[in-house]
């Protein structure tokens, strides 16, 4: 069984090419598991770099290749895994780019390092990388090699997630996709047929595309620009899953799930304002923007104890920024920004320190490029500009986002108004019936 991993190279071809040929990773006994293709081993990065200057591709983002081929361990010998590797890279990349194929056996798993150019030697037109190139090229090659030697073979079941959804789940983040599954399986449990489950959908502000002629059930939440099939959900989401949900439930005893709960991501610790000094222990009264973002994190992020409901989708999708708003946050507090005014003379201050700092750097390398040793200077304003540069991005984020927080608090509200006039007038309702 193999398993494949590409990654872009964007700079330093010579490193990647370095450390696929270590010696120390690639040694067995007196042989080095090394390979060159369409190029020669000692002098693999200069034949690919002129390569790129022979068809004026020097300056293109990506300088090549390299995919990281892993056995199983004790699936097959390092001499072996160096062989179907090298068969593995020829059926890829032909006689179109030079390529160095390595195995290392530093570790249990043996794994081979493929580094290709991204420049054909032939044509000089680039590798094609995307997903057709991945799972059509790439994988079908190495799982048709793997079949050829009685190798196990990776059946994928289902559709891979987007990176962001995955990064997103595996860090305990809500996602798009968590945040309608909620909506739905609260949805569901208090509907008593498929009809009156997508009208109560659309009352939340959901699209539904669904019909005779529509060939995959679709939803897209409110705020959102496309449309999510229930299948690409997960199991036990598509229409005829959901029917069956639904079907279940009306014999059996299940406990509904609550509509519009707070997140179930919560950050680790809590927003506290800070004192102004030990002796004065009275709180900060917070105004302007700092009271803004306050607010927004705590609805963002509310205590444990706090459960609020009919939280519009557009503002709990937001969750998925909070450590972004509690930077932003975080800034203001610390320069007591109170309006948008205080904001731009921030930003205007930084980018005047920022200016002056870029300017006493250029002359330090006009001074170095005549011979002197100025390389700590040159450090030393690095290090100063990186803090000063990322306090003048969230000053530009936050005044972008200002707008955008309020409208939130403001569709919050709205639709917190609105459930509790409707659970007045049930109460009323009720209490009318009983006399």
């Amino acid at each position: 069984m193999a398993y494949d991993k590409i990654i872009t190279i964007h700079a330093r071809l010579d490193r990647r090419i370095n450390y696929a040929l270590n010696p120390a990773k690639t040694r067995v006994g007196e042989q080095l598991l090394c390979t060159a293709i369409n190029c020669q081993l000692e002098t693999a990065c200069r034949d690919m770099l002129d390569t790129k200057r022979r068809w004026d591709k020097e300056a293109r983002p990506v300088q090549g290749y390299h995919i990281i081929h892993s056995y199983a361990p004790g699936e097959v010998t390092a001499e072996q895994a160096q062989r179907l590797s090298v068969e593995f890279a020829r059926r890829l990349i032909g006689d179109r780019f030079e390529a160095v194929v390595a195995t290392h056996t530093d570790h249990e798993h043996i794994h081979s390092h493929i580094v290709f150019n991204s420049v054909s030697c032939v044509d000089g037109k680039m590798f094609r990388s995307d997903f057709k190139a991945y799972f059509h090229d790439i994988r079908e090659t190495s799982n048709a090699i793997s079949r050829e030697n009685g190798l196990s073979v990776i059946e994928t079941k289902g559709k891979g997630k987007q990176y962001a959804e995955w990064h997103a789940e595996r860090k305990g983040k809500p996602t798009v996709r968590g945040l309608i599954r909620q909506d739905i399986d609260a949805t569901l449990a208090g509907a008593i047929s498929m009809q009156t489950f997508f009208s109560a959908l659309e009352k939340q502000g959901y699209t539904i595309k669904r019909g005779p002629k529509v060939k995959h059930t679709a939803v897209k939440p409110p705020g959102s620009e496309r449309f999510i099939r229930l299948d690409s959900l997960g199991e036990g989401y598509t229409e005829a899953e959901l029917r069956q949900r639904l079907n279940r439930s009306r014999t059996e005893m299940i406990q509904p799930v609550p509509a519009m709960t707070a997140p179930a991501y919560l950050p680790k610790g809590r927003y506290r304002v800070k004192r102004r000094s030990p002796e004065n222990r009275e709180k900060q009264k917070l105004s302007g923007l700092r009271r803004l973002y306050l607010h927004y994190l705590y609805l963002l992020s509310p205590p444990k104890q706090v459960k609020r409901k009919n939280v519009p989708f557009n503002v709990r999708a937001e969750v998925r920024k909070l450590d972004q708003y509690k930077r932003q946050f975080a800034l203001l507090q610390k320069y007591r920004i109170e309006n948008e005014s205080q904001l731009s003379m921030l930003a205007d201050a930084l980018q005047a320190e920022i200016d002056s700092l870029v300017f006493s750097r250029r002359d330090l390398y006009r001074r170095k490029r005549r011979g002197e040793d100025v390389s700590t200077e040159i450090s030393d304003i690095n290090l100063a500009l990186r803090p000063m540069r990322r306090e003048m991005r969230c000053c530009q984020n936050i005044s972008a986002y200002i707008p955008h927080v309020q409208e939130h608090i403001q569709l919050t509200w709205q639709t917190e108004t609105l459930g509790k006039n409707k659970s007045k007038k049930k109460e009323v309702k009720q209490h009318g019936s009983e006399r």
